[in-house]
């Protein structure tokens, strides 16, 4: 695969000479807000406080304890992938080295599982999730500390993870009402069927005008 490797770093190298004062200082600032999932994280909790962003708060949560066991606790100590820097012995860093591996990129990740969720339930916000989610891919490129195909990993995982978050709180919450409602079925009791109402017959009424109608002819 050193095709791969060479088209990772070949990108990497063309990222590098849109190189300016201005996205040397933005870009570690905007590429901190990913650090540890913090912004992912935030917006989650604001979401849970709000009965009509609630459900996409619990998805997003999901998704995000998906993110950590599955990309930084299992694959990326698995794959155990150098970053660039470190293999490309790269001098222009922006940010301190960083002590855990390349593969995939949990930024990446957290940010697109995030706007999976968000743009799932809430689609003009998810629009914004995503492309912040964007950016925060292509910061994690400018400041050389993933290939791009790292990039792609956390891309195709995030998706993943924000698709099993959304169907698992949906499930989960048809379950709740499922048994909410069985719970209220068996807190009221059942009342008794009351005797069905006769209904009054018209023959004595008939028979009455018919006498009257003959008195009258006599």
């Amino acid at each position: 695969m050193s095709w791969v490797l060479s088209l990772d770093n070949a990108i990497l190298d063309a990222i590098q000479r849109l190189r300016c004062p201005l996205l040397d200082w933005f870009m570690p600032l905007y590429s901190r807000l990913g650090d540890h999932g913090m912004v992912c994280i935030a917006l989650a909790a604001l979401l849970l406080l709000f009965p009509k962003t609630r459900r996409a708060g619990e998805a997003m949560a999901l998704a995000l304890v998906l993110c950590l066991f599955s990309g930084n606790l299992f694959l990326k100590p698995i794959v155990a992938r150098v970053r660039p820097y470190e293999a490309n012995q790269f001098v222009g860093l922006l940010v301190p080295p960083l002590g855990d591996f390349s593969f995939p990129s949990g930024h990446t990740f957290s940010c697109v599982a995030a706007a999976f969720v968000l743009f799932h339930y809430h689609k003009k916000a998810g629009i914004a999730a995503w492309l912040a989610a964007a950016l925060m891919a292509f910061s994690r490129l400018y400041l050389y500390v993933h290939y791009p195909t790292d990039i792609l990993g956390g891309l195709l995982l995030g998706v993943v993870a924000g698709f099993l978050a959304c169907r698992l709180t949906e499930r989960a919450r048809r379950s709740r009402r499922l048994n909410s409602l069985s719970a209220r079925r068996l807190l009221i009791p059942n009342r008794p069927n009351a005797a069905p109402k006769r209904r009054r017959s018209n023959r004595g009424a008939g028979k009455t005008i018919r006498f009257r109608q003959r008195r009258r002819r006599l």
